[in-house]
Formats: C-alpha cells, structure tokens, sequence
C-alpha cells in the first residue's frame, strides 16, 4: 500500500479509542467554529494528533503542520495528513537545520492561532518572524517544557499574544502525564533494549507527573526506583509513598536505568556519566534532548557503537564501560515507541480542541500571558470520557449546592 493509505489505517485505528475527540469532531463540522481561521501547528506527527488536526479542520481552520521531534514523525500518517488537505511540513530523521526549516515553512500560513508542543513555533515567531505577530491572536502550549519557557517569557513582558496552558489543566496531567508518560517511556526503553525491570535499580529524575508515573509503571515491574529532585516538597512527596530520594550525584553510581522527566538541561551530566555502572541504560521522557549532556557523554567516549540494537546507541568508555543511550537522549516513549495510547491522547488533544475553540471565542479581550484552560472546559472532558466508558457519578443535590455556597450554614 501507498504511505497515504498506510497513515489513513492508522489513523483509523486511533480514532477508535478516541471517541471524546470524535464527537467534538463531529460538533465541530455542524457548528464550524473555526470558520476562515489559519493555524499553524508545531505537534508531534502521530495518528492520534491526525484526529485532533481532523477535528480542527472539520470546524471550519485552515492548518500548516510542522514536527515537534523529527524522530516521532510518522511518514505515512504524514502523507495521509497531506491528502486530506493540511500542509504537513515534516519528514522522520531530519536533522535539526531542516527541523526548523519546517517550523518557518509552517509559520508561512500567515497564523491567526499556534499550537505548539516545547514552544519552538512561539520562539521563532518571537525572534525570527515577528513581522508575523501583529496577525497571531492566540496560541495553546501542550507540554510542562513548553509551559515553563513561556510563563518565562511572560514574566520578562516578552509574550505578545495570549496562550492558553492546555498542559496544566488536571486531566492532562493525570491522565496524560501521569499514565500515559508512565507506560509509554517503558514501553519505549524495553522495545530498545529488551531489559527486565524486576530486581534492577531505576533511577527516575524529577518527581512531577511525568516522573511520578514513570516511578509508579517502574515500581510496578518490579524496580527498586530512586527519585532525584531539587523541589523539597516533591522529594518528600516521593518519600512518603516509599521512594529513595538521593542526589543525582549519589544515584549515579547506583543505577542500572536512568529515565530524566524534568524540562531541564544537563540532569545527567559528565560528572554522572563517569561514575555510572557498566551497562547502564539512559533515556529521556523530557520533552527536549538536553536533559541529558550527550555532548558529554560523546567526548567521554573512546568509541561509539550506533544502532547496537534499534534507537539504543553504546559508548564505550576509557576505562572500558559501556554507558547505553536511548533515542539519541530524546524523547524514548515517541522515538523507540509510538508514544501514548490513543485512549489517553483522547483527554489531552480534546481539551486542546475545546481550548482552541474558546480562544478563537475570547481572544480580542484577552491580554498577552499564560492562561489556564476554563474548569468548564476540563470538566466536560472528563465527563464525556466517563460516558464514553459507561461510567456514572453522582450529582449534587439542591440542598448540597446549597450547602457549598454558603457561609451562614452552620455544621
């Protein structure tokens, strides 16, 4: 078969476990409140994000894509993608000059709206085309990485244009960070290597969501699992539900696998690397390729062994240890994987879908800045996520409402 007709069953099959979007999809071709809008997207190139570019199109916008990661770029949902009328602008493996080659060809649609996954596309519409900005009314962020560069920008007054925080809303750092990163980075590490988790040390960097279900998934396997953080609360936190907190400095010489889930850079660095056992195993599940310093790690090594096994890279040291890298130090659940299930892409992409929506609504009288996505926005998420699973919750009573509303009811 053709790439196209390849990415269209993947995409349908997708779309299967995705019946939140689905509908919002369907509302959104009766109502076309999207009608005459230009998007350009910076998304990983999946079948699940397909569905949410396919509801965004059906309500009526205009979308350009670009990758966010060359190495989650599936080709043939690329292909699809294109014949279905959306300017994909992006290839599996391209190095990083056409990476963002892509981004400015995407940004090339002239945008009303962005979204973007790390806030690559919002960077370079901030210091390479910002002849583009007077025409960008709003944006959605999709990752903690993301979310934190911008709420920097806010802060130094640098942000010209509203954007909403889709990564911050509870069902997205639940059901995605939370689940969906958890079983998709070990999902991603045993495909690379085939390792058995049982009785081995994991160590896990950084104890937010994404951290907190990759130590659960691990703990489950069996791992004994030490959490590294610098936030005081997290680390105790992760000490009361019976994780090992240590220093990196300290973990380094005690791991078999290190998984770093932080937005930061240099996490894992050279001082790491030359303390850390032979054989031991490196992958991210950060959004950016820095948190660990594979600069570092490539000027350690005396030889390098690339596609020991598929996305696994060995390196040999000086004294004759092997340190083995997964997905070139990026993202191991999207690179070595297919990154989340599309049950749990379902909550995440239908909250961006409704986001876009409210801020194609609101965004002439909102401000530049981070906003949070409306509660109302990600309560109908979750509820039509538990009626899509046949699940019922009960309602509040008059009396109850009551209850909750005022202050003069005593005990």
């Amino acid at each position: 078969m053709d790439l196209s007709e390849s990415g269209e069953r993947q995409i349908s099959w997708a779309a299967r476990s995705m019946p939140v979007l689905t509908a919002i999809g369907e509302r959104f071709a009766l109502e076309r409140p999207l009608d005459g809008l230009r998007i350009a997207a910076c998304l990983h190139v999946t079948a699940e994000t397909a569905v949410l570019l396919g509801a965004l199109k059906a309500g009526g916008a205009q979308i350009a894509l670009a990758a966010s990661n060359p190495l989650s770029t599936q080709d043939d949902v690329a292909e699809a993608l294109r014949a279905y009328g959306i300017g994909v602008h992006a290839r599996a493996g391209v190095d990083r000059a056409t990476y963002y080659r892509h981004i400015h060809q995407a940004l090339d649609l002239a945008p009303d709206l962005v979204l973007d996954d790390g806030c690559d596309l919002v960077n370079i519409l901030h210091t390479e085309r910002t002849d583009l900005l007077d025409g960008v009314s709003g944006g959605c962020e999709e990752t903690t990485t993301g979310i934190i560069r911008l709420r920097q920008m806010a802060a130094e007054d640098a942000l010209r244009f509203p954007v909403v925080a889709v990564n911050d809303t509870r069902t997205k750092r639940m059901f995605d960070n939370r689940y969906g990163t958890g079983q998709s980075t070990l999902d991603g590490i045993m495909r690379a290597t085939n390792t058995m988790l049982a009785g081995r040390v994991v160590v896990v960097a950084g104890f937010g969501f994404c951290g907190r279900g990759v130590a659960e998934r691990a703990k489950g396997f069996g791992a004994r699992v030490i959490v590294t953080e610098i936030d005081a609360v997290k680390a105790l936190d992760a000490t009361l539900q019976g994780y090992e907190v240590r220093p990196m400095a300290q973990a380094a010489l005690l791991g078999d696998l290190f998984v770093t889930a932080t937005g930061n850079r240099d996490v894992v660095g050279a001082e790491h690397l030359a303390v850390m056992k032979d054989g031991a195993i490196l992958a991210n599940a950060g959004h950016f390729d820095v948190e660990i310093d594979v600069r570092a790690l490539d000027e350690l090594a005396d030889e390098v062994h690339r596609g020991v096994r598929p996305n696994t890279d060995e390196y040999v040291m000086s004294d004759g240890r092997r340190l083995l890298l997964l997905a070139e130090g990026r993202l191991v659940n999207l690179t070595a994987a297919e990154g989340h299930p599309a049950a749990v892409m379902d909550l995440s992409f239908s909250a961006q879908a409704l986001a876009v929506q409210w801020l194609a609504a609101e965004r002439a009288s909102l401000a530049p800045g981070v906003y949070d996505v409306p509660e109302r926005i990600d309560q109908e998420v979750a509820r039509l996520k538990l009626a899509a699973a046949g699940i019922g919750i009960d309602l509040l009573t008059a009396e109850q409402e009551d209850y909750l509303h005022s202050w003069r009811l005593g005990s």
